[in-house]
């Protein structure tokens, strides 16, 4: 879908709208993340600037960090990141839509906004009008700069942990569990950025930080 159709979409509900949107559910290490995004103008130098924006996961690192200032620098946005003692304690996906929850609430200032939130799930305990949009990083211009803002922030996110932990190789595999990290893994065991509950099947059962 052209970036033209992405905006279209939005505008078609008539009124203020935020994207949001995460990254880092499926990996085994490291926080997960999430976006909110407005776009408060629109102009045609914008869509032509964002002529790329898709879902992050459809487009290449460089592309997603060479439209990721456009979108910082022209929305009103915000990221947040949820760390691991979190993950481990109210699960992945309670943590997804909790970084979901302070993002889109930490950007909206008209109660009539209607939050726009990727995937089958709608945020819990939340005071705004929300709907969720399967695909939506595809269809909606708002949550697909969410996708990258959150996807583009974990990556550098990633980077840094490897900076501390090098053996894993999250610089290229951003915690998911490839079969270089669980070799890694094997080797060295775990480390304080490592989510337990994801490696239980792993270790039978057990999983004991290294």
């Amino acid at each position: 879908m052209t970036s033209e159709l992405l905006f279209e979409f939005d505008r078609n509900f008539k009124r203020s709208i935020v994207g949001t949107d995460e990254a880092g559910r499926g990996p085994a290490a490291g926080g997960v993340f999430a976006a909110a995004v407005e776009f408060e103008e629109v102009t045609e130098g914008l869509i032509k600037d964002l002529s790329i924006l898709n879902d992050s996961k459809k487009l290449t690192p460089k592309k997603r960090e060479a439209i990721f200032d456009t979108i910082k620098n022209n929305t009103n946005n915000k990221i947040v990141c949820v760390e691991v003692d979190e993950i481990e304690k109210i699960n992945i996906l309670n943590s997804s839509l909790k970084a979901m929850n302070i993002a889109c609430t930490g950007i909206i200032t008209k109660p009539d906004t209607l939050v726009l939130v990727d995937g089958n799930k709608l945020i819990k305990d939340f005071g705004y009008n929300q709907q969720y949009v399967i695909k939506g990083d595809s269809k909606s211009a708002s949550i697909a700069a969410a996708s990258i803002l959150a996807k583009v922030s974990r990556d550098r996110y990633m980077s840094r942990l490897h900076e501390e932990f090098p053996m894993y190789n999250w610089a290229k595999n951003a915690g998911y569990l490839t079969k270089e990290h669980i070799n890694a893994i094997d080797k060295y065991g775990l480390c304080k950025y490592h989510r337990p509950s994801f490696l239980r099947k792993h270790f039978g059962g057990k999983c004991l930080l290294g």
